[in-house]
């Protein structure tokens, strides 16, 4: 009875850390079926949802299976992303997979969405929903299942009491839970969320890839917050002391691991760093954007459209009428009217062509800290962009790394597709796969403005490597530094101009009144949110912040010529 009891307690526990979606038995003789598993209790709003796939082929013919999945507002599902995998299932095995599904765009306007999971194949067809619904000032918060069961109710309640009247009143609660043991090993399964909330068990319960993938969030921009009776250090955790973008947070909890609503959430609301990602993306852009204001407006030209437009008329009408097909030869016009009409479409074509050009032009401004420290050799990146396309021939294009992208509502122009309108539509689908992320929909529209937020993680050789010499350093960057300014170990600033690969850096020591102008205008260039992470990273000593226009960013569609500011920051690789 005690081994039957301590079974079923592991099955209630694995239930409530992760969520099935549905489970279709294509064969029940032979019990062939195949699991469909949320690994976290709610989606975020935009990211990425770890979904964990289990099929037990028990039959002895293999087996094909389609899983398509869309993320959409629960209104009129004007805004939607779509995604599709494929799964082989060979005679007789159990096989497990693990994807990252593409969760919407949001534009601060909408608070509820769906996803919707379809399965399709030669084991049948099932389909599920899963829903979230938030206020775009909202923090996204990821709580552990031994947090989660003593405190949620009241969480729960705290976050209503202080959202009353508004969307938060009936938000999914304060956060979405999850299983230690079952966490990914890939960072994008946390980027739609803004706080990670565990205790020191849990966080050694995770396992080795899965904590890696936690640290990257971090670095990113995450805050973590880690719960012990004790008085455990960051080193004895295996946390970094130095958090680049995000935050650790070590707290303690009561043995029956109680905590009190409102400080905690307080932490989440305001004690961070920087402010919740979601409420960056649909307020930081929409107003006074510095790189859209410094790119300037763009004029339509109206009087030679009107001028066609009137002769069209005139030629379509009176000239048609009286000269192509004058009385006795009306049956003409059948033939007259298209041609007219025709030559006129593809005039207006080629005014279109001649005036926006094909492709398109785009500035964009890079924020990377490159950690070559503890082995990691990784840049984390936070990239700004925006453009202006001219005719475009394909949507399509391919970000060769794992990255997060997701549109910015801008100000509201002509050109403008993506703004903070409830009119605003558009499916951007997009498809993880290999380790790229193949892109395709509204992200590049014809003639249009657009602005994207790419978060990514990419391996990188690249750092500022000390020589052994007090005052010189070396760059093994593959691109020439403009503006190089350091600050060693005392807390004194140093600089030097127009750095070149394996050519020694010569410091010369500079006031800080002279440094703080520099670091002020580079700050001004960035939305709220990455402003906050550039300035965070200034006070830490025996770092470096680069400045560069020739090194390259994230790229996104071949067809738009982009001019790249990069402000690049990390450690002295010793």
């Amino acid at each position: 009875m005690i081994r039957i009891a301590l079974i079923y307690l592991a099955l209630v526990t694995f239930t409530l850390a992760q969520q099935t979606l549905f489970r279709q038995v294509a064969d029940t003789r032979t019990d062939t079926h195949v699991e469909v598993l949320s690994l976290f209790s709610h989606p975020s709003l935009g990211g990425y949802m770890p979904i964990r796939i289990v099929i037990a082929n028990n039959q002895k013919i293999p087996h094909k299976i389609f899983l398509n999945f869309k993320d959409s507002n629960n209104y009129d599902e004007a805004l939607s992303t779509s995604s599709e995998f494929s799964f082989a299932a060979s005679p007789l095995k159990t096989s497990t997979y693990e994807i990252l599904v593409p969760l919407g765009a949001q534009n601060g306007t909408l608070a509820n969405h769906t996803l919707e999971t379809k399965l399709s194949g030669t084991m049948g067809n099932s389909e599920a929903d899963i829903s979230s619904v938030f206020s775009e000032s909202q923090v996204a918060v990821l709580l552990s299942e031994s947090l989660y069961t003593p405190n949620g109710s009241a969480l729960d309640t705290e976050i209503s009491s202080r959202s009353s009247g508004s969307y938060r009143a009936s938000s999914s609660g304060f956060s979405s839970k999850f299983d230690p043991k079952q966490l990914p090993d890939d960072w994008r399964a946390f980027s739609g969320f803004d706080t990670v909330m565990l205790t020191e068990s849990d966080w050694s319960a995770i396992p080795p890839g899965s904590r890696n993938a936690i640290v990257s969030w971090i670095r990113l921009g995450g805050q973590l917050v880690v719960y012990s009776t004790g008085n455990p250090t960051l080193k004895a955790l295996g946390l970094p002391e130095d958090s680049s973008f995000g935050e650790i947070l070590l707290k303690t909890i009561p043995s029956d691991l109680r905590l009190d609503p409102k400080p905690t959430v307080d932490i989440t609301e305001k004690g961070r760093k920087a402010k919740p990602r979601m409420e960056a993306i649909a307020l930081d852009f929409k107003s006074h954007w510095p790189i859209q204001a410094a790119f300037g407006g763009k004029s339509f030209n109206y009087i030679v459209f009107i001028f066609i437009l009137i002769v069209f008329g005139i030629i379509v009408g009176p000239i048609n009428l009286f000269v192509f097909a004058k009385s006795g030869r009306r049956h003409r016009l059948f033939l007259t009217t298209p041609i007219i009409s025709i030559v006129t479409s593809l005039i207006l074509i080629a005014l279109i062509i001649v005036q926006d050009g094909f492709g398109g032009n785009g500035t964009r401004l890079v924020l990377m800290e490159v950690r070559p420290d503890e082995n990691q050799n990784a840049a984390f990146i936070h990239q700004e962009q925006f453009s202006r396309t001219g005719v475009m021939t394909s949507p399509s294009f391919t970000i060769d790394a794992p990255a997060l992208i997701s549109p910015v509502p801008i100000s509201p122009t002509r050109w403008s597709r993506f703004t903070d309108s409830y009119e605003t539509s558009g499916s951007y689908n997009l498809q993880p796969a290999d380790g790229k992320l193949f892109a395709d929909g509204a992200w590049f529209q014809s003639r249009s403005e657009q602005g994207h937020l790419i978060t990514a993680a990419v391996p990188t050789r690249g750092r500022i490597e000390a020589t052994g010499d007090a005052d010189t350093l070396i760059s093994t960057f593959d691109f020439p530094i403009q503006t190089f300014l350091y600050k060693d170990a005392k807390g004194d600033w140093h600089r030097a101009e127009n750095i070149t690969k394996g050519q020694p850096i010569t410091l010369s020591s500079v006031d800080p009144t002279i440094v703080l102008p520099i670091l002020n205008k580079t700050a001004a260039l960035f939305t709220a949110r990455n402003r906050t992470f550039f300035k965070a990273t200034n006070d830490r000593n025996d770092h470096f912040i680069a400045i560069t226009s020739s090194a390259p960013g994230i790229e996104t569609h071949a067809s738009i010529d982009w001019e790249t500011t990069t402000v690049i920051t990390g450690p002295i690789s010793q």
